[in-house]
């Protein structure tokens, strides 16, 4: 094949490509017409991109880097700007007239634009040096602590998210006004979004363990004791101070007032070994004690005190402990039954010979997917940990073989995720609760973040909820499951009929949803989907969450966090060290931007490359 014949083949792709574009605008005409005046051009690029997709692209692509034509790589947000820039340079080289091209389609420039002008309304002030905003998940002590929500939006905390699944409406607003203070005082605009729930699926209740609190120092390896366990005892109705507490012993109020420091509480434990607390000092109207050796305490345990002035010895008994959390311990091939009714679960049972007694067995938290599942179908728990596959399938019960767990055995406790990613969910993504939730919602947040969209009615059935509330919110779409993913284009052109509109790729139930092996697939279409529509996308769940939690990150996730810059915005669960954790990836985002824009790379000037040298 000459290069004239190469030339025509691409001519007649890229025509071909185009009459689909258009045909496709008429098919999808009315719900153009209902989007928002601001979102008219994007929806437009949007069914192009669809158009453009499909076709098998991968010969095209290649006919046009041989040539050292313009690609289609990044043809999202232009689409139609491009085909017509790539025929229009072949119709020069072939020597033919430029064919009429229609009167407005979205440049390269202005897509540029659009999706700038969308990602500030949507996410709030842009950053110096940063154009990727930072998303924080506040946790409940935001509500009272002021100084820390001033810092994170100082630090550079762009939208503080808030999760209806916690917390009250009493917190939440104490929670709105400290941003808004903080907002003030700073001259920024940090967003204030707010999570409606959605249908979470969760295992049930556990029926309660033994009242038994267990504690133990810390051991070298040789077993020598390095740091004591730190023991807090009080009334019950007072806590400890702060989180340093290995165990807390409630006691009665007479018995603290007469504990001094240095005495020592004899007792024996559970297993009716002897042990003793050093008492170190007081705080408040608690005492701090120490122990050197590990022990488990249940409620009624005798308590002496020796060295009290009065009587030479104290006697009281431990208080009411909190029972232990139960789980079910499972392994491959074990059988674990999910139940309708909401009875606490239980592990299995054995008799004293090691026989089978009673299948293990837990409730599920929203008994309506029952009429939705087959046998044969996958089953995830906690977040993929655990995998079974539906056995049988009664009217009251689903009985569960387990096909993966850890080698020594998978723990799983009251209130963890179930997915059923194979099957075909009909729950809607408003709940009562949300529903509930929308009144507070719609007067306070700025966004909407609306869980579990898996089709256009979600959508809009949002949108009946909100249409005579006086504010309309911006909204963001929960991507969570395989069907979100599948109808996401039609979801987005629901969704734009209000705007600002946001993508959130909720990457832990996604994952489990789609599977591992197709998820960096699909995250990676989902941003181009939304880059297509020119409506910004979050990249969420687990960014940096080590760090967040210890104040150290692992390698992973600081490549993680580098790949999050892609998307508009970069979301941050809560953690302790959560400041630390935003100066960081605000770091990380700034560096990067000079180097990337998108799924574009840049290169800025490298110092000393004269000299073979890199720099950064």
């Amino acid at each position: 094949m000459n290069t004239q014949e190469k030339l025509l083949y691409v001519s007649n792709q890229i025509g071909d490509i185009i009459a689909k574009a258009k045909e496709m605008e008429v098919s999808y005409k009315d719900l153009i017409e209902r989007v928002h005046p601001l979102y008219r051009e994007s929806a437009l690029n949007l069914v192009h991109y669809m158009a453009l997709r499909s076709f098998d692209l991968g010969k095209l692509q290649t006919r046009l880097r041989y040539l050292g034509l313009p690609g289609l790589d990044s043809a999202e947000a232009h689409v139609l700007s491009s085909l017509w820039s790539i025929q229009n340079i072949v119709n020069h080289l072939r020597g033919v007239a430029d064919a009429v091209q229609p009167a407005t389609f979205v440049s390269v420039k202005k897509s540029e634009k659009l999706l700038k002008a969308n990602t500030r309304k949507l996410f709030g002030y842009q950053s110096k040096n940063r154009w990727t905003r930072i998303m924080v998940t506040l946790p409940e002590s935001a509500a009272t602590n002021y100084g820390m929500v001033n810092r994170l939006i100082r630090k550079g905390m762009n939208s503080a998210r808030i999760n209806c699944a916690h917390d009250s409406s009493e917190a939440w607003t104490k929670m709105i006004e400290n941003i808004h203070r903080s907002n003030q005082a700073s001259k920024k605009s940090c967003k204030v979004m707010m999570d409606l729930a959605g249908p979470k699926i969760r295992t049930g209740e556990m029926q309660p363990g033994p009242e038994i609190l267990r504690f133990k120092p810390e051991r070298d390896l040789s077993g020598k004791v390095i740091k004591p366990a730190k023991i807090w005892i009080a009334p019950p109705t007072v806590l400890p101070p702060d989180k340093s507490a290995d165990a807390i012993i409630p006691v009665e109020e007479s018995l603290v007032k007469k504990i001094k420091r240095g005495n020592i509480i004899h007792f024996t434990d559970a297993r009716g070994k002897k042990n003793q607390i050093i008492i170190e000092r007081k705080q408040g109207n608690g005492k701090w004690g120490l122990c050197y050796d590990s022990a488990y305490l249940k409620t009624g345990t005798r308590l002496t005190i020796n060295k009290i002035k009065q009587s030479g010895k104290e006697v009281d008994m431990v208080g009411t402990l909190l029972p232990l959390e139960q789980f079910i311990l499972l392994n491959k091939n074990d059988i674990l039954i999910l139940h309708r009714d909401p009875r606490p679960g239980e592990p299995a049972q054995y008799d004293a010979h090691g026989n089978l007694v009673a299948q293990a067995h837990i409730s599920c938290t929203l008994p309506e997917v029952f009429d939705d599942v087959e046998a044969g179908e996958t089953v995830f728990f906690d977040d993929g940990k655990i995998e079974g596959v539906i056995e049988t399938k009664e009217a009251d019960q689903l009985r569960i073989k387990i096909v993966h767990a850890k080698n020594a055995g998978s723990k799983l406790r009251a209130g963890k995720g179930i997915n059923f990613p194979e099957s075909d969910l009909k729950i809607s993504g408003l709940t009562e609760k949300d529903k509930e939730d929308l009144h507070f919602v719609a007067r306070q947040a700025d966004v909407v973040n609306l869980s579990f969209v898996n089709q256009s009615s979600d959508v809009e059935t949002y949108l009946k909820e909100i249409e005579f509330m006086e504010n309309k919110p911006g909204l963001i779409l929960k991507i969570e499951t395989r069907k979100g993913f599948t109808n996401l284009p039609k979801i987005l052109l629901h969704a734009m009929q209000i705007f600002p509109v946001g993508i959130m790729i909720a990457r832990g139930d996604l994952a489990v949803e789609t599977g591992w092996k197709d998820f960096a697939y699909i995250q990676e279409e989902i941003m181009r989907v939304g880059e297509a529509a020119h409506i910004p996308a979050v990249w969420a769940t687990q960014v940096l969450e080590q760090m967040a939690k210890t104040g150290v990150p692992t390698r992973s996730e600081i490549t993680d966090a580098a790949m999050a810059q892609r998307a508009e915005c970069v979301m941050l669960n809560k953690g302790e060290y959560i400041e630390k954790t935003v100066d960081v990836l605000d770091s990380i985002l700034r560096k990067l931007q000079r180097n990337r824009y998108k799924a574009g790379v840049q290169l800025p000037i490298m110092e000393n490359s004269e000299d073979l040298k890199l720099s950064f």
